[in-house]
């Protein structure tokens, strides 16, 4: 199966390796960077906005549905072979640092000013099913129990994370499972890629979300998790509870809390999480060639949003650019081109949740405050436990000293605004500034070394020798 078929486009792994790679070569990303037939698309969404909320919720689950892929094809999914498309979009030249690992949009966007690439460990290959009831995990694990094991024995370099999230997946699990894998093995194609595009003497940065979850171990490199980061914990996800309670009931479910399968461990996160299974074979590859192998370990996906944002302001402010303007990206709601080209500060939410709302408060209370502030929101379609109403986010738009605006979002038709996947990479182009041109590997690479969580690792040119 070609890798494109595999792969969700609609997922954060792979829509952050997109975007990046368009910016590398020297493009934007409308239309989530899905091509001139998903830019026509978009033009169309604003009307499915005022469709019915049955209609809205079909679409949406089609939309994902489409590109899931059967069951009796998980054989034939070679990751492989995904790993060589992933190299295939960047642009053949040297580069004086390549990231690998965990997924990230503020990640996405530290790339993006370093003007390097980023492998990452994690894809997410949805997988049909007859429709079944998304508050019902067990069933939903065991009906899909002969398609893992015939992806992971075509997969032997791999563990599949199988992710059942009925609070914020809930509309897209109702017709597909999600099955998250992660590279234990470095594939052929990534080595090859660093070995051929590395520059002498370069550094690979493992880039590490240290973030955790309780799973179930049900088969050779396989795990079940039955929840997923946002607002709702672990302990909500596996004893239900009050906020459990009325969100089943207004979904209209049979029951008041799920019953998972119990959990016997911990396992890196299945869309964010680090596997360090990896380590070994990266390691020895960077001492064979010469290469450095430093390590970049955050506890979030969204911890590096700020510390991303205040490197942008630095650079703008040695360019001699006002660093007072600050775009807001959810999720797979991101243009890492964008900001560079406009003089825009970058900043990623990791979902739409109050957590997220609440992290991104915080950050506009302590950095200098900016004169702008726009804000794009990702519409996942439910109004899942911990949502942040529009009410929340207009109290962070309030942090502007002049401007507080939305960024293509409908704010009444929303979380179902599905629109605002293309018009948010409309409104943000639309957006006067001024370039900045990126800096060298050097300057950021001495800012991220003043960074927590940053470390150099004993593994040097001169020791290889």
């Amino acid at each position: 199966m070609k890798p494109n078929r595999a792969v969700a486009s609609f997922d954060s792994a792979s829509t952050f390796h997109r975007v990046l790679a368009q910016h590398l070569h020297g493009q934007g990303s409308p239309a989530l960077g899905l091509g001139p037939a998903a830019r026509a698309v978009s033009r169309l969404l604003p009307v499915v906005n005022h469709a019915p909320r049955a209609v809205r919720e079909s679409l949406y689950i089609w939309s994902g549905w489409s590109e899931a892929v059967q069951p009796n094809r998980l054989s034939t999914v070679d990751t492989d072979a995904i790993a060589e498309w992933v190299c295939s979009h960047y642009p053949k030249r040297k580069y004086p640092a390549v990231f690998i690992g965990s997924s990230s949009g503020a990640l996405a966007h530290l790339a993006a000013l370093a003007g390097v690439p980023w492998l990452p460990q994690t894809f997410l290959v949805p997988v049909r099913h007859h429709r079944l009831d998304p508050d019902e995990p067990v069933r939903a694990m065991d009906e899909l129990a002969e398609a893992r094991d015939a992806f992971v024995a075509a997969n032997p370099g791999v563990a599949v994370h199988h992710m059942h999230d009925a609070n914020q997946d809930r509309l897209m699990i109702s017709r597909m499972g999600y099955f998250r894998y992660k590279y234990r093995n470095l594939p052929a194609a990534y080595a090859a890629f660093l070995r051929e595009h590395l520059a002498p003497g370069g550094t690979v940065v493992v880039t590490d979300c240290t973030e955790r979850w309780p799973t179930t171990t049900i088969g050779p490199r396989q795990v079940f998790q039955h929840g997923a980061v946002g607002d709702a914990t672990p302990d909500e996800y596996a004893n239900g509870g009050g906020r459990v309670s009325a969100f089943l009931a207004e979904q209209g479910a049979r029951r008041r809390a799920w019953d998972p399968p119990p959990a016997d461990g911990e396992s890196p996160e299945a869309e964010w999480g680090f596997d360090d299974a990896i380590l070994p074979e990266l390691t020895e590859l960077c001492r064979a060639n010469g290469f450095e192998l430093d390590r970049l370990s955050f506890p979030r996906a969204d911890a590096l949003s700020g510390p991303v944002a205040e490197l942008y302001r630095s650079w703008y402010a040695d360019q001699g650019i006002a660093a007072n303007r600050l775009l807001v990206s959810s999720f797979a709601l991101i243009d890492v081109h964008v900001p560079l080209t406009r003089g825009l500060v970058p900043y990623w939410t990791l979902f739409g949740t109050c957590a997220a709302r609440n992290t991104l408060d915080d950050y506009l209370g302590r950095t200098e405050p900016y004169d702008e502030i726009h804000l794009g929101l990702f519409a996942h379609g439910t109004c899942s436990i911990g949502r942040a109403r529009i009410d929340d986010w207009d109290a962070v738009l309030a942090h502007a000293r002049t401007t507080g605006a939305y960024c293509g979002v409908d704010t009444a038709a929303y979380p179902q605004d599905f629109a605002s996947n293309g018009r948010f990479h409309r409104a943000a182009w639309a957006l006067p500034g001024t370039g900045a041109g990126m800096p060298s590997w050097d300057w950021v690479r001495d800012r991220l070394r003043d960074w927590q969580g940053y470390a150099a690792d004993a593994t040097r040119r001169s020791e290889s020798r």
